[in-house]
């Protein structure tokens, strides 16, 4: 009797097996989607809308710098000042130039009146007349040129020079930044650059400083050349912030998106997870068919979008059953059990 239970323990030991001991691997799967819509998304940074270094258009020594580096400044506040004495001593030394050549037109007009000179001399007087006159108005305007005043509202980044320095013409002076900016700046790959100036493109923008707020957006302007090959800088306008709940100031960081509404488009998405690129080649991925078993479909790869995704040139389409995680562990024909995806549920 022992024996004949032996038996027929090892029979049912040797025997087929069932279908539930069959499948010994859970998964998750999503529908392969049609590519309507792309998703982008890039690291910002907020920049100034108005921003200038302020300098003399004269050089000298400079005489005051009133302000400092984080001070908030009205429109048509002084900046900086260069000492006036020299431009003075010149606007004098014109002055005297030019009535002196007044004094000598009106001698000239005087004799010519009584023929005692030719025309050619009085037009001679004429012209210096008019040469001294210009420079001595052009010497009176270097007068304001001693002292920049602030060509709008906005705080002093930074200070560059000291009193009592000298100067030249042209040196940076001071930096003018308008402390409230609707402008934001990022770095756009190459395969993007066709995609920003399509009138379906669209552009949203988070600020860390702000969680959960998205700003509407518009194409700015975005450079057509890279010379070191790190991308093309792009600005984009923000439209109509509430500056007063939320103020911007230049330097905070801020995620841009970019979406491009596609309907034309022949390519599908998945997950990048779905790939699967083992050490022989190729790039494949795993499509669920009858009776939840998998098989490998090699598949063209598009470029990555938004948060995790890849477009997919051929090899799926849309409506069909791909595996998202567990790529690694699968081998073709095997049966699988299929998890429940928090936001593609399939049963």
């Amino acid at each position: 009797m022992l024996l004949a239970l032996l038996a027929v323990v090892g029979c049912r030991t040797r025997g087929p097996r069932n279908e539930e001991s069959e499948t010994t691997k859970s998964v998750k799967v999503e529908r392969v989607q049609e590519l309507g819509t792309i998703d982008k998304e890039f690291v910002g940074l907020s920049t100034p809308d108005d921003a200038v270094n302020l300098a003399f258009k004269i050089g000298g020594q400079v005489l005051d710098v009133p302000v400092s580096k984080g001070q908030t400044v009205a429109r048509g506040a002084l900046i900086a000042e260069l000492d006036p004495r020299e431009v003075e001593l010149e606007v004098e030394a014109n002055r005297t130039a030019y009535e002196e050549a007044e004094s000598q037109l009106g001698r000239m007009k005087r004799l010519l009146a009584h023929e005692a000179i030719s025309m050619q001399e009085y037009e001679n007087a004429v012209t210096r007349r008019a040469q001294a006159h210009t420079k001595y108005e052009n010497s009176r305007a270097l007068l304001n040129d001693t002292k920049i005043r602030a060509p709008f509202k906005g705080v002093i980044e930074a200070t560059y020079v000291d009193t009592y320095q000298r100067v030249s013409s042209g040196e940076p002076i001071a930096r003018l930044v308008n402390p409230l900016t609707r402008t934001v700046s990022f770095t756009s790959p190459e395969n993007t650059l066709p995609l920003l100036d399509r009138p379906t493109t669209r552009f949203t923008v988070r600020f860390d400083n702000y969680p959960g707020i998205r700003f509407n957006a518009r194409l700015k302007n975005h450079a057509r050349t890279s010379t070191d090959g790190s991308g093309f800088p792009t600005s984009l306008t923000l439209i109509n912030p509430d500056t007063m709940r939320y103020p911007i100031a230049p330097g905070m960081s801020c995620t841009i998106s970019m979406q491009i509404n596609d309907p034309d488009s022949t390519s599908v998405s998945l997950p990048l997870s779905a790939i699967y690129a083992p050490a022989s080649g190729g790039t494949w991925v795993w499509v669920v068919g009858e009776e939840n078993r998998v098989e490998l479909h090699e598949v063209k790869l598009g470029n990555p979008f938004g948060n995790g995704r890849i477009a997919i040139l051929g090899g799926v389409k849309a409506g069909e059953r791909v595996v998202t995680a567990g790529v690694y562990r699968l081998q073709a024909g095997e049966r699988v059990r299929i998890l429940k995806n928090e936001n593609h549920a399939e049963e």
